[in-house]
Parts: structure tokens; C-alpha cells; sequence
């Protein structure tokens, strides 16, 4: 069994002040391979005072030199890319070449993209025209705390340590404590990097241990946190006694609108894309909401998708989706199967129970339920699997009208080949993202929602601003050395 019980703090791997230990489990065999501490008060404390004594440091080093440590991260993450994706495949059960593409090249494909928005990013910035003695000067926040989840490890720690680190930031990181070894590893490619010690720190523990701490401490200027609105709403009433700033990117329940008119792959598409991780995505389109003139073969086309899709363990190479990340997943994503039955939608597909000839492992059958009425609890919660429920609309209006019908606002998808429809209901949806045709966000634009989806804009120059305090600055001298 692997022993991880280290954290990295001021630039070294140091052993627990006070701790216990957690087992990491293998979803697709449920057994322990690696064994963690969780970390307490004291551990959390030593790490942000680590981060709090480099700030000064980092966040006064050239931009230029700070762009060029994440190069040397970046160019050593491609270099480890398949031991990355070993790790994070058996601790969260994403099937290793799906852990190789998609999971790590996440993390590459974001890495990237900052340090193309971060050569043109302006630290100073003249007010306008107006005003040519006035700047904005952009100045980091302080030390931060990241919190990041299981289902996409190396997206959020790249979306979250990228930025800060650009911004000037010093943070501590708190991953997942059910998929923790990925982190664990990128600390060592932050070490191997050169990233001065103190900048990056990493404390393993569970959201009531250091998440809280972190979210409670007064040197933490900044909570960033990804994960389950439950837990956004408890970190926010936490980090509002010292009046951080709390970024949020939390759950979703995307409609998928598809209309008479959208192209031949368009279903096909929309059920791959919802079963996509084991439907362990937070932007996942669980809705799709089909227009009721091509209904009955939609749900023929999404039942013939999931009754296609292969299962199998994550060390096994090929085109098939793993299993859920831990018993917890399991038995949740179950109940909700079971009630969607119990509530009256069609099961045509899937149902309860794992796979045939799987019999251990926290495996689930891709689901899809028919004739799903909006108020249904499989249509108002985030089931977290790869569960997917079919609903029928007749007109435009309607469609939008359901679409929003939730507490939820992440990303939406829209289908038809009508430019004016598509322009017109992305307009009226509310999410903070809208995809259509199957056209994916390009490089630089920002994830995020909206209402229960919290209000964090990650990627590109949104990220890197949100690790920023905006100072207004007047009588500034044209004549001064100091580079805007």
C-alpha cells in the first residue's frame, strides 16, 4: 500500500503535526492502495503561514519570471502526463486512456491557455482616455485557499494553482481526500518546477477539518472552491466572518434543447456527452429536452447509446466508461434510479444494479428515463452518474421555460440549425455557459454560472482577474520608470 501520509509545506514534504490516516480506495475493486492523513487545525496553520511569509516575495517577482516557472510546470506535467493519468484513474476510476486524454489533457489544455491570456496581461491600466493621470493597477489578493474535487482533478487544480501562481498569489491546496494522489503528484512537478518554497502548499484533509479552517482562516484573503452547492453555501457562511472573497463553481443540471431541425448526431451527441466520466461532470447535460415531433426516436437513438456503451474497470485500455468514485457515489446515484422509477418516469435503459459480470467495483448501468416530468427529483437533483432523463416539449417558449426551471444555471446546450433560434435562446437561458451544435467553448473563455451553480468565472483572463484586487490610482506620473 502506497504511504502518502505527507504534506508539502514551505517548499519540503513534512510529516503531520496531528492527523489521522484515511485509506484510498480503488473504485473499480474496492480496495485500499494508498493510505493519506488528514490533516488538522495546526497542519492547515503552518501551511498558510508558509504561504503568508513568501507572498511578499513571489507577489513583487517580475511577471515575466513567474510566467516562465509555469512554463517549466507545464513542460514537466506533459513530460509526467502518463504517470498523472495512472494516478488519477486509480484513485477516481477514469478508464486510463479517457485519464490520459481527456483528465490530463484538461490540465495541459488550461495551463496552456493562461499563459496565452498572460502575455498581454496588463497589471496597470490607464483609466481612459479622460483621465491620463489615473490608472488601474491590478494587484494580487493575498494568500489563497483552494479547495478542488475528485471527478476532475487535474482540471480545477489547474484551473485554480494556475492563475493564482500568475497573479502573484501564494496559496495552500486542499484536494479531495477521496482522490488525493493526483495533487500529491503535481506538488512534486511544483517542486521540480522551482516554484520558490512557501508559494505552493498542499494539506491533505476533509471539508470539516482543513476546508473549514481554511475557509475561516485571517490570513486567507480568498477561498476558491469547487464542489457540491451544499458545501459552497457552508463555506460561504464561514469565510463571511473575515470577509474573504469566496469564488464558487458548484453543481449543474444542463438542458440539452434539441429541436426538429438539429443535425443527425445531435441525440447521439447529447447522451455520450451526458454518460462522459461515468456522468461525474458538473456541466454534464443530464436534461434532454427533446421537441415533441421527433421525440419517440430520440429516446430510441439515447437507449441505443446506452445500451452500446461498454463498462469496465479503469486499468483496462479502450473506449468504455469506469465506475462511480466511492460507495457514497454508488449508493446515491441508486437511490436516485430508484426514485425516478418510484415517480412514474419510463426506464428504457440502465436501471438499478451494476452491469452484468461486474460484481464488485462501484459500477452503474447507463441510465435513461423517458417521459420525465421537470418536478421529478431526478430532473431538480444533481444525480452525479450516468443518468439521463428525457423530457418532451412542443414550442420554443416551453423548452426555455423548463430549461430554467432550476435551481441550477452552469451550462446549458442548445440544437437547431435555425442561427436566429439558437442566437435567440441562448440570449434567454440562464447559465453561465451555452453551448450549441456541438461547439465547444474555445480557449480563454470563462466556466462558470449562475444562482446555485455559484459565481466563479474560471479560464483565461477571468481567472487570472479573480485572483486580483483592482486599485484605482490618481496623479499617476507618466514619467515613472515603473512599467505599466
Amino acid at each position: 500500500m502506497l504511504d502518502k501520509r505527507k504534506f508539502y509545506i514551505d517548499g519540503r514534504w513534512t510529516d503531520p503535526v496531528e492527523a489521522k490516516n484515511l485509506e484510498v480506495i480503488n473504485p473499480s475493486t474496492e480496495e485500499a492502495f494508498a493510505i493519506i492523513s488528514l490533516g488538522t487545525d495546526k497542519d492547515t496553520d503552518l501551511a498558510v503561514d508558509a504561504a503568508k511569509r513568501a507572498f511578499d516575495g513571489w507577489s513583487n517577482t517580475a511577471p515575466g519570471e513567474r510566467r516562465a516557472k509555469v512554463e517549466r510546470l507545464l513542460e514537466i506535467y506533459k513530460r509526467r502526463a502518463e504517470e498523472m493519468a495512472r494516478t488519477i484513474s486509480q484513485e477516481m476510476g477514469a478508464p486510463i486512456d479517457m485519464a490520459l486524454r481527456s483528465q490530463v489533457g484538461a490540465g495541459a489544455w488550461h495551463m496552456t491557455n493562461f499563459i496565452t491570456a498572460f502575455r498581454d496581461f496588463k497589471f496597470v491600466r490607464p483609466l481612459g482616455d479622460h483621465a491620463p493621470d489615473n490608472r488601474i493597477v491590478m494587484d494580487p489578493i493575498g494568500v489563497v485557499g483552494l479547495i478542488t474535487p475528485w471527478n476532475w482533478p487535474m482540471n480545477q487544480v489547474t484551473l485554480k494553482v494556475t492563475p493564482a501562481l500568475l497573479a502573484g498569489c501564494t496559496l495552500v491546496l486542499k484536494p479531495s481526500e477521496v482522490a488525493p494522489l493526483s495533487s500529491m503528484l503535481f506538488a512534486e512537478l511544483a517542486d521540480e518546477a522551482g516554484i520558490p518554497a512557501g508559494v505552493f502548499n498542499l494539506v491533505n484533509g476533509d471539508g470539516p477539518g482543513v476546508g473549514t479552517r481554511l475557509s475561516a482562516h485571517p490570513d486567507i484573503e480568498m477561498i476558491s472552491f469547487t464542489g457540491s452547492t451544499r458545501a459552497g453555501k457552508a463555506i460561504s457562511k464561514v469565510a463571511a466572518e473575515t470577509l474573504k472573497r469566496v469564488a464558487l463553481e458548484l453543481g449543474g443540471k444542463g438542458a440539452n434543447i434539441i429541436f426538429e431541425d438539429a443535425d443527425g448526431d445531435a441525440v447521439r451527441r447529447g447522451a455520450a456527452h451526458c454518460f462522459n466520466n461515468t456522468g461525474q461532470s458538473c456541466n454534464a447535460p443530464t436534461r434532454m429536452l427533446v421537441q415533441r415531433s421527433i421525440y419517440d426516436d430520440a429516446v430510441e437513438t439515447a437507449k441505443s447509446v446506452a445500451e452500446a456503451l461498454a463498462i469496465d474497470v479503469a486499468d483496462k485500455h479502450g473506449a468504455h466508461i469506469g465506475p462511480l468514485v466511492s460507495d457514497t457515489q454508488y449508493s446515491r446515484v441508486q437511490d436516485l434510479i430508484g426514485k425516478g422509477i418510484e415517480e412514474g418516469a419510463r426506464l428504457v435503459a440502465g436501471g438499478p444494479g451494476r452491469p452484468s459480470g461486474l460484481n464488485r467495483g462501484y459500477f452503474v448501468r447507463p441510465t435513461i428515463f423517458a417521459d420525465v416530468d421537470n418536478n421529478m427529483t431526478i430532473a431538480r437533483e444533481e444525480v452525479f452518474g450516468p443518468v439521463l432523463s428525457i423530457i418532451p416539449f412542443d414550442t420554443e417558449e416551453e423548452a426555455i421555460t423548463i430549461a430554467n426551471d432550476t435551481p441550477y444555471g452552469l451550462s446549458n446546450y442548445v440544437q437547431t440549425q435555425d442561427g436566429e433560434r439558437r442566437n435567440r435562446v441562448a440570449r434567454k437561458l440562464k447559465s453561465g455557459m451555452v453551448e450549441m451544435n456541438g461547439v465547444s467553448r474555445a480557449a480563454g473563455a470563462p466556466f462558470g454560472g449562475v444562482k446555485a451553480s455559484g459565481r466563479a468565472r474560471e479560464g483565461g483572463v477571468w481567472g487570472i482577474e479573480e485572483f486580483l484586487e483592482p486599485k484605482a490610482v490618481s496623479g499617476w506620473s507618466q514619467e515613472s520608470a515603473i512599467s505599466e
